[in-house]
């Protein structure tokens, strides 16, 4: 039934896509849908606005139309169906996707007298779409997750990346819910010993620390964090610790 109420609009010309609404939205009902954020729908927007003050370029705002009323019912329904989804895609993407496949790499050096290799990295995958909460080389990890472009930007990658396991991952394509939902497994069940957030200066980019923070609320875990910023250009703009 619809009613007259209080209820989110976004300006499709003011958002960049950048995601930052999505993990704010406790009820899930924004998502990304070709760039741009959308209410899926109007049921599920309790109308309060937390998201409005995450987005960098105010696109959001509160108005009063027609609009269906909200449903609480509806909206833990929704959250339900896309967890239960989540779980279940995982053991598909685990078995069906060769990528998928969890290696971890003895240190070239090492490795029957092969000559020393620039790569740091450890493990495979490394997608966050692709890692498991289970994977073994995440127990007791200084976890790096960068935003996908980062490492193609940023010469000192491999620097950053030595003794870390890596994520890597799209907070403007990627699904933001699904994104809280495991680094919340992950920070409850892998004893974590630090974070490392590498994004680029971009708008799309600024998701990423935010889905962070949401899910180490969610897991109720205290884990040192630090936020690195860099320039398309590969220079680093801002390093701190994060709250």
């Amino acid at each position: 039934m619809k009613v007259k109420r209080k209820i989110i609009e976004i300006d499709d010309e003011l958002c960049d896509g950048c995601g930052e609404c999505v993990p704010s939205c406790a009820e899930g009902a924004i998502e990304l849908v070709d760039g741009k954020a959308r209410v899926v729908a109007d049921k599920y927007c309790d109308g309060l606005g937390a998201c409005m003050g995450e987005c960098p370029n105010n696109a959001l705002r509160i108005i009063e139309r027609e609009a269906e009323d909200f449903d609480e019912e509806a909206v833990e329904a929704y959250l339900k169906e896309k967890e239960s989804k989540i779980e279940q895609a995982e053991p598909a993407i685990s078995k069906g996707c060769p990528s998928a496949r969890v290696q971890t790499f003895i240190p070239p050096a090492t490795d029957r007298g092969q000559a020393p290799s620039d790569s740091q990295l450890s493990h495979w995958p490394i997608q966050i779409n692709l890692i498991q909460a289970s994977a073994p080389f995440l127990k007791g990890a200084d976890l790096l997750v960068a935003a996908d472009c980062g490492p193609a930007a940023f010469a000192g990658f491999q620097d950053l990346l030595k003794g870390k396991v890596v994520m890597i991952g799209c907070p403007k394509f990627d699904d933001a819910p699904a994104y809280i939902d495991k680094f919340t497994q992950i920070f409850k069940t892998a004893g974590i010993k630090s974070i490392t957030s590498l994004i680029m200066e971009v708008p799309c980019c600024s998701g990423l620390p935010a889905i962070l923070k949401r899910a180490l609320d969610a897991s109720g875990k205290k884990i040192p964090m630090e936020q690195i910023v860099i320039s398309t250009r590969g220079a680093i703009l801002d390093r701190r610790k994060v709250a």
